[in-house]
């Protein structure tokens, strides 16, 4: 788990996702790989906005270093059953108003997403309806 910047596991409906990020090696050095600052007691800052290298001190902002990363995939696709694994380019999109990797399966083309923890998808319509049910 150190080796990871991101690591899920999710239901998806019928399907599941396992999909996980590997950290990469420091751009300027290619000796060691990049990771969250700590502070002095060593103790990781999570919320941290960048990435630096522990070797050299280099420092890259969080979400440039990251639209660098490839996302790994493990997957059961909830439309067709099929079995597949995948890599796609680390980067979140907005899918009906959540952050989502976004791929699509390798036999049916369906799209699968992966949403952030405890995010659920709002459908087509519900903000209307939830308008007209409180009048």
């Amino acid at each position: 788990m150190e080796d990871l910047v991101y690591f899920t596991n999710r239901s998806i409906d019928s399907g599941k996702a396992k999909a996980w990020v590997f950290k990469e090696l420091c751009p300027k050095c290619k000796k060691t790989k990049m990771s969250k600052p700590a502070d002095k007691s060593g103790k990781i800052l999570i919320r941290a906005k960048e990435y630096k290298c522990p070797n050299c001190g280099y420092t890259a902002e969080k979400q440039a270093y990251e639209e660098t990363l490839t996302v790994n995939i493990q997957y059961i696709c909830p439309h067709c059953k099929f079995s597949g694994e995948i890599q796609v380019p680390y980067k979140r999109k907005s899918v009906q108003g959540v952050k989502t990797i976004r791929f699509s399966c390798q036999k049916c083309n369906k799209p699968i997403d992966v949403t952030k923890k405890m995010k659920a998808m709002k459908k087509k319509g519900e903000a209307k309806e939830e308008s007209e049910d409180d009048e």
